[in-house]
């Protein structure tokens, strides 16, 4: 009887599919310091799911979307995953937006066998391995390779470092000095900075003392801005950012200080200057179309990793539908999906699925991104 009951209960619990619907949880940081990251994944959450709603559902299942918004911060990223698994009964979460809130309940994915979406960068989120956490971004191994392998390009071969004291920036510290030796770049200072640091001027006037030939900030929200308008003051030339800034925001913030600033960043921010044969326009244009015409506001490169997310998760739900463990499989095994962040090649090692070629160097000019030359 005891064993019956335990079933019973079990079978309880793991109801996360209703009868014509399917519940998808959302974590976003639509508020705080990353809310320029998690607005637009929120809108563009929403937008799709009333796109495809209208269209009939997935497999003829209606998505209800059941969203929260954690700021940004971990502890609340925790207590929604929880409450989207335990009260909301969601059959899989997309985000959280943050590399620290995505690190922060990756363990509670696997304890509750609940896939997720991350719309974070580290590639620390999927590895090693968890059979059921996936990401959407480019990983930051990938963007310090990028800009080590442009910087060498054009002749540059010191780097100076500056990165927050976030899971951001920590994992973005690690990729670049591993990235940094792979490519022959010496680091020649390595400095960190607050995420509500208001002022960046004495780690900046140690790294041009050093005498880089560049220097790399890695951070998300206003500090990174700070940074940009510092460095300005110091007259330091070849200042590099992550694509953790690749977002109108970030240059309404730095305004004329952004000039010059390059970073590596989907082709999403630069879609309408890719030549009409890059096999990535059509895509990045509708979303592009779409997301502008609905909100009237410019689209982000991180509205488009939920967009990527949303997607991700609808092609594994068809082959799918409403098992857990076959949604997982089907995920890991999408091939050939271009989305906004490059075109996805899962597999059961690799649970972000894009390469380094998912990665441009744009350059900030007038106020506008450029593709870098």
């Amino acid at each position: 009887m005891v064993r019956i009951l335990t079933v019973l209960i079990f079978l309880l619990v793991s109801v996360t599919a209703f009868a014509g619907e399917v519940r998808l949880g959302a974590l976003f940081a639509e508020t705080g310091p990353a809310s320029y990251l998690g607005h637009p994944e929120k809108l563009t959450a929403e937008m799709l799911v009333a796109e495809i709603n209208a269209a009939g559902g997935i497999n003829g299942d209606k998505v209800v979307l059941v969203s929260y918004d954690t700021q940004g911060d971990e502890q609340r990223a925790i207590n929604y995953f929880k409450r989207l698994v335990t009260k909301d009964k969601v059959f899989a979460v997309i985000g959280p937006t943050t590399t620290g809130s995505s690190l922060a309940v990756k363990d509670l994915a696997d304890k509750f066998k609940t896939p997720l979406i991350s719309c974070a960068a580290s590639a620390a989120i999927v590895t090693p391995v968890n059979k059921y956490v996936f990401k959407t971004p480019q990983s930051d191994i990938h963007a310090a390779e990028t800009i080590f392998k442009y910087m060498k390009s054009k002749g540059m071969k010191k780097a100076a470092i500056l990165t927050a004291q976030n899971g951001f920036g920590v994992t973005g510290r690690d990729a670049l000095i591993e990235g940094a030796k792979a490519q022959g770049i010496q680091i020649v200072s390595d400095e960190k900075f607050g995420d509500k640091d208001k002022d960046m001027t004495s780690q900046l006037s140690k790294i041009k003392a050093a005498g880089p030939d560049a220097v790399i900030c890695w951070g998300v929200g206003p500090a990174p801005a700070i940074v940009a308008k510092n460095a300005k003051d110091l007259g330091i030339q070849n200042l590099f950012m992550s694509h953790g800034v690749a977002s109108m925001k970030f240059i309404e913030l730095a305004g004329a200080s952004a000039d010059g600033i390059r970073l590596p960043a989907g082709r999403l921010i630069v879609a309408d200057r890719l030549a009409d044969s890059d096999p990535f326009k059509p895509v990045l244009m509708k979303y592009k179309k779409d997301y502008e015409g609905k909100f009237n506001m410019p689209v982000s490169a991180f509205g488009g990793h939920a967009y990527d997310a949303f997607y991700l998760f609808k092609l594994a739900y068809e082959k799918s539908g409403a098992d857990t463990e076959k949604f997982v499989s089907a995920l890991a095994g999408i091939k050939g999906f271009k989305g906004t962040a490059g075109e996805f090649n899962m597999t059961e090692q690799d649970h972000n699925g894009l390469s380094s070629d998912a990665f441009i160097m744009v350059e900030i000019k007038d106020g506008k991104f450029e593709i870098a030359k």
